[in-house]
């Protein structure tokens, strides 16, 4: 059964909601972030050095790191489902997506996340950090239009990836600035396997 360590509060709620997806026994492992640093706990450096999650065990083998995780389960796992074929533009364009949500669009984000707590501090920082956002939160926003998904007319990896930006959009921004991200967002927290998720691994 595949093991998986999941920290409150963070991106990997989107590794149990894809195990739902594929309809996978997992046991889920629970860490909490400390009360006052946020940070994860020691206990999940015995799993990996970095202490980081996601992580999950899959018999001898240990993944690290939301997008190869993912793309793990996908290869091994799907039969098929949650990716393009691998001949196919698609698929081009289904690895672009799934490294973009922590290669370029999570950035900003996390400044803006990390740098808010600064107050008048942040100021000289705060236009870049602004228009990094409105220049990735617009693209995927125009990506969507007219679409129900990223990549092709299925749920993919992909959006299970992007999942997290889309959500961080609307709680930075608001439901209206991005109103194709906000849709997709009631969308998938709407699907049966996201709901268990956050059942089994909290909101």
């Amino acid at each position: 059964m595949i093991e998986v360590h999941h920290l409150t509060e963070s991106r990997s709620r989107r590794i149990t909601w894809l195990l739902e997806e594929l309809g996978l026994d997992y046991a889920l492992v629970l860490h909490t972030r400390d009360p006052e640093t946020r940070l994860a706990p020691p206990a999940l450096q015995a799993i990996h050095p970095l202490g980081k999650a996601p992580v999950i065990r899959d018999g001898d083998q240990v993944v690290f790191e939301s997008g190869a995780i993912i793309d793990y389960l996908v290869r091994r796992y799907g039969k098929g489902r949650f990716a393009p074929a691998i001949d196919t533009p698609d698929y081009t364009r289904y690895m672009e997506f799934l490294h973009y949500a922590e290669g370029s669009a999570m950035l900003p984000l996390l400044m803006q996340l990390y740098t808010r707590r600064l107050g008048d501090a942040v100021a000289p920082l705060q236009p870049r950090i602004d228009s990094e956002m409105q220049r990735h939160l617009g693209f995927l926003d125009r990506e969507l239009a007219g679409k129900e998904f990223f990549v092709g007319d299925q749920l993919t990896g992909a959006d299970i990836q992007l999942s997290f930006v889309a959500q961080l959009a609307i709680r930075f921004c608001g439901p209206d600035a991005y109103p194709n991200l906000t849709a997709y967002v009631a969308r998938i927290e709407a699907r049966p396997a996201y709901q268990r998720a956050i059942e089994k691994g909290g909101a």
